[in-house]
């Protein structure tokens, strides 16, 4: 038998014509979407771009990530087409032309929420699309429940680039067997019986909800109440309502009650020392103790 880097017939390969013209569109903010077999990290690859002055709305997709990376530079990775593995380019920091009129930058404290939107864009396309309900932990991962509880299926890596722009990675396990998981705390989407893991339509879906949510939040200005972000977020947040300890950098960590995530995006944790917000940037590890 003839071998081909296609012979594992449950993981076909992206139709990159297919997904172009499905979402690059005059209306999104999608421009250009490549699809490449193999890299190193997407972000990174995007990131050399955007830093060469490709416009908003450029995609990259990876069949297989060789040193995809997370929050903290924690490694990601997974077999060749048994995920989703892209990053997108957006330029908050810049004006922009719409049919409206021009849309002023959003303030850089705001930023923040770019995670979160992505968080919620991917839980939405995926309650639609793979027709499973996705929790989100704070501040980055993507949880399915499997055999009741809670598994990290993907997450999220925003960076920014410049003074512009930021790149928002996004990386999703699909097809992942048992045995193919990294840790065992993670999952994916055929682990969890989503009836839907065809990747084509799952990517349309995800990046059709995260240009809807990114317009919305760069038409309020980036405030996450006036775009319903922030309501919608909560709405999702696993961590919310549990007993945590955020581990902070210098061995120093602070426990109690996750109540809020507050207007620039932080977790709010109540215990005894009363309510302290805490960024994403500031917490090296989030852990429930309850």
């Amino acid at each position: 038998m003839t071998s081909s880097r296609w012979s594992d017939l449950e993981r076909p390969p992206l139709n990159a014509g297919a997904l172009r013209k499905a979402v690059v569109t005059p209306e999104a903010v999608w421009t250009s979407l490549d699809v490449v077999e193999a890299t190193g990290s997407t972000n990174s690859d995007l990131s050399a771009r955007a830093a060469d002055g490709a416009p908003e709305g450029a995609v990259l997709v990876a069949e297989e990530q060789t040193t995809g990376r997370g929050r903290l530079d924690r490694r990601w990775s997974a077999p060749a087409r048994s995920g989703l593995f892209f990053s997108v380019l957006l330029r908050p920091g810049e004006a922009a032309a719409t049919a409206d009129g021009i849309r002023k930058p959003v303030p850089v404290h705001r930023w923040g929420w770019l995670p979160l939107l992505a968080g919620v864009a991917t839980a939405t396309a995926l309650s639609r699309a793979a027709g499973v309900d996705t929790a989100l932990k704070w501040p980055n991962d993507l949880l399915l429940t499997v055999d009741g509880e809670e598994r990290k299926a993907g997450g999220i890596l925003a960076e920014r680039v410049g003074e512009t722009a930021v790149v928002v990675g996004i990386g999703l396990n699909v097809s992942l067997r048992a045995e193919e998981l990294p840790v065992g705390t993670a999952t994916s989407l055929a682990l969890a019986g989503a009836p839907g893991t065809d990747r084509d339509p799952l990517l349309r879906a995800v990046l059709r909800s995260l240009g809807d949510w990114y317009d919305a939040w760069r038409a309020a200005g980036g405030d996450p109440a006036a775009s319903r972000l922030q309501q919608t977020y909560a709405a999702g947040c696993a961590t919310l309502g549990r007993q945590v300890r955020a581990e902070l950098p210098g061995g120093r960590d602070l426990s109690g009650t996750a109540v809020a995530v507050d207007g620039d995006g932080r977790l709010v944790i109540a215990g005894s020392h009363g309510e302290q917000a805490v960024g994403a940037g500031d917490v090296v590890h989030l852990r429930p103790t309850g």
